[in-house]
């Protein structure tokens, strides 16, 4: 198969995600597959988004997309902020040029989720595309028993699922382990006969308490995972001029978290 890319919740953090695309170049990647929220928290929507109507063959909605096109719902007042923020920026007026009403015209109508042979690409969860995580804590039973949530989530799966959302990487298999980075080195070497989740973390804002970006590469072979060092300094400098973003977003960005 075509070696691919795979790559989640940029943030509009242009920083992070040209130091991504400049790794990217150099592993002999096929295409790039995009799994949302390519926008929303981060000072450079526009600019993100953009770049990856250009650059990546597929994008899937996140939630903030579609907090940004149908308004925030459900969210922290942190969250409701940058996404109706981002709207004001990205949004377009009767004056606007073509690029920009076209732009927004791709933003409405992005896929909820995407399918190839055995593989599922969706923001959060088969089960609720945009809004569901998927978590640690989920794939954890009392008797040791595989929990209805994991078990239903892995009914809509062929065998690789690749989700982002919670911008926490790690894999969960079809026995409901749930297995970090450092356990297999960063590389996961697919089993045949096994179905897997594979969260592929955060480009824009990891929350794994490391603070490169990450995002995977798929050969059909092996999941390799990927941490790329970027200048979060400058986008956090940029994020603390804009009043409408709160500052603790900036703050997360040295931290990891």
């Amino acid at each position: 198969m075509k070696k691919i890319a795979i790559v989640s919740d940029i943030h509009g953090n242009i920083e992070a995600l040209t130091a991504v695309l400049d790794d990217i170049e150099n592993r002999g990647v096929d295409t790039i597959y995009c799994l949302g929220d390519v926008i929303g928290y981060g000072p450079n929507p526009i600019e993100c988004f953009n770049i990856a109507t250009r650059r990546f063959e597929i994008i899937i909605r996140g939630n903030h997309e579609e907090g940004v096109v149908d308004g925030a719902y459900g969210v922290s007042a942190m969250a409701k902020d940058a996404m109706d923020w981002t709207r004001e920026v990205m949004k377009p007026q009767f004056y606007s040029l073509p690029n920009t009403k076209k732009q927004w015209h791709l933003l409405q109508n992005l896929p909820l989720m995407f399918r190839e042979n055995n593989m599922l690409f969706v923001h959060g969860s088969p089960r609720c595309p945009t809004q569901e995580y998927i978590l640690e804590d989920d794939t954890q039973d009392i008797f040791g028993e595989i929990p209805e949530k994991i078990a239903e989530i892995f009914s809509c799966v062929d065998q690789f699922c690749f989700v982002g959302h919670s911008h926490k990487p790690g894999i969960i298999t079809d026995k409901s382990e749930w297995i970090p980075l450092h356990r297999f080195d960063y590389i996961w070497e697919v089993n045949k006969g096994q179905k897997i989740i594979c969260n592929v973390g955060s480009v824009g804002q990891p929350r794994d308490r490391d603070n490169r970006s990450c995002y995977v590469t798929f050969d059909g072979k092996q999941i390799c995972y990927h941490r790329i060092p970027y200048d979060w300094s400058q986008t956090q400098e940029k994020i603390r001029k804009l009043p409408k973003l709160d500052n603790r977003l900036a703050d997360r960005l040295e931290v990891g978290h």
